[in-house]
């Protein structure tokens, strides 16, 4: 029998944030149910060949949005469960990715090993799609349940009208670990609606053959449109650049433009609007004649299943209200987000997220009340907004190990990231700037202080050769 502090928990995506709440819901003695709409784990890492399912500019029901080539953009050594270490797989254990900035499939497969070592999977519902969450009645407790309507492709219940089972279950608690790559988000820009040619947003992009010999317009230059710029160029007849302004492009990534003028790399300011003829015209008056046109402008947080009854909102990709980017003052505990906080140590940021979720449904932490709550989320953003942040980047955290390791001290008692992982972190960020296509590059020696680390985590030899 399950002891009075346990709660029935509802995990909405088997990614790396929803795993990390199964394994950290269970260690506090909750039943866990996580819901996976796809046919495995791994969430945005479940690399998926042929996405666009005819809509190149939306998600089409494809949730991962990773391009073949994708490697990771920290070191392996940091992107790890903090008991959970991301080593290189030896050859006795079927080969894999050795390099310090591993592709895609070596990091699912990290994620499928903590499944395994942790036993997650009997957990885990797959091809189980979430239509609806929403309040159940009020019983008269302390804290009201949640409604969950799933889709499945095998199970009991009533047969939609595409031979899936729909089904419905009530859970004491909603935690929503759906990622943040799914919902593609789009400028406005005037024409694209009667733009012939082909368009679409990087999450529908996976290959550069079909690209050879066009002309091609990249919207966006961060880390995605950077990747996909490089390898179009290597097809591509020309290649051209759209940025906001010049002032966002970073000194590396001027640094990568600059080696490819053979390869026909343009950098120009935003687009203006697009001409039916194929022409897209920026805002500086220069103009192209395109064959196609990739938007890598980002990501909207989405969450279509979920009613609060406006109690949640989306307002910009400001998520909110919600108190440490993780619990609705007026729905807390009960309801909570694990997953939403970018540019972090991930997954080891989520993993202290979970431990305090899990915490605080068992009872062994407290939250203040939801007045506090509510100030603190309003004083947080309001700040924010002081310091020139757009309300797009709320919960873009900017690699601030101080603010990673205050909550999780703070909230569930989580260990401080280690001072030679900080190190190597901030030297794989000076590295983005200075050289942001050479970056990954393992051509660089690690501090006295990283090697010592990475020693004493067995990354290493105990004595160097």
């Amino acid at each position: 029998m399950m002891p009075s502090s346990s709660k029935k928990v509802c995990v909405v995506g088997a990614g790396v944030s929803g795993l990390a709440s199964a394994r950290e819901l269970r260690r506090e003695g909750h039943a866990v149910t996580v819901m996976e709409q796809s046919g495995g784990v791994g969430g945005q890492w479940l690399y998926d060949p042929s996405p666009d399912g005819g809509d190149p500019l939306g998600a089409a029901g494809v949730h991962s949005s990773v391009y073949s080539s994708v490697r990771l953009i920290s070191p392996r050594e940091l992107t790890c469960f903090s008991d959970f270490p991301f080593y290189p797989r030896s050859d006795d254990r079927g080969g894999g990715d050795p390099r310090r900035y591993p592709g895609h499939a070596e990091f699912l497969r990290y994620i499928r090993d903590f499944c395994d070592a942790f036993g997650l999977m009997d957990a885990v519902r797959l091809n189980t799609r979430v239509l609806h969450v929403g309040l159940a009645d009020n019983d008269g407790t302390t804290m009201r349940g949640w409604v969950v309507r799933c889709s499945e492709k095998q199970g009991q219940g009533e047969e939609d009208d595409e031979g899936e089972v729909v089904t419905e279950e009530v859970f004491d608690a909603v935690v929503v670990a759906v990622g943040q790559g799914s919902q593609p988000r789009l400028p406005a820009i005037k024409g694209m609606d009667r733009w012939t040619r082909r368009q679409l947003h990087s999450h529908s992009y996976r290959i550069p053959d079909s690209f050879d010999g066009e002309v091609v317009v990249v919207v966006g230059f961060h880390v995605s449109g950077m990747d996909i710029a490089l390898e179009l160029s290597e097809v591509a007849r020309e290649v051209h650049v759209s940025v906001k302004s010049t002032e966002a492009v970073s000194p590396g990534a001027f640094k990568a433009l600059s080696r490819h003028h053979n390869l026909h790399l343009h950098l120009h300011l935003q687009v203006d609007r697009l001409v039916d003829d194929g022409q897209v015209v920026f805002a500086d008056g220069s103009c192209v004649v395109a064959d196609s046109i990739i938007y890598c402008t980002g990501y909207d947080y989405s969450f279509p299943f979920l009613d609060t009854g406006g109690l949640v909102t989306v307002d910009d990709n400001r998520v909110g209200p919600l108190f440490e980017h993780t619990f609705p003052p007026a729905l807390a505990p009960s309801l909570s987000f694990v997953g939403l906080p970018r540019l972090v140590m991930l997954p080891r940021f989520f993993q202290a997220q979970a431990r305090w979720v899990a915490q605080v449904l068992s009872g062994r932490r407290s939250l203040p009340s939801p007045e506090e709550m509510t100030r603190s989320a309003e004083e947080y953003n309001r700040a924010r907004e002081a310091a020139g942040v757009p309300r797009r980047l709320s919960h873009a955290i900017f690699f601030d190990w101080e603010y990673c390791d205050v909550f999780g001290e703070k909230h569930c008692g989580f260990p401080r990231i280690e001072e030679w992982k900080k190190e190597l972190g901030r030297a794989a960020v000076a590295r983005f700037r200075d050289d942001t296509e050479s970056f990954r590059d393992d051509d660089y020696r690690d501090s006295d202080l990283v090697r010592e680390g990475l020693r004493s985590e067995g990354w290493l030899p105990r004595t160097p050769p």
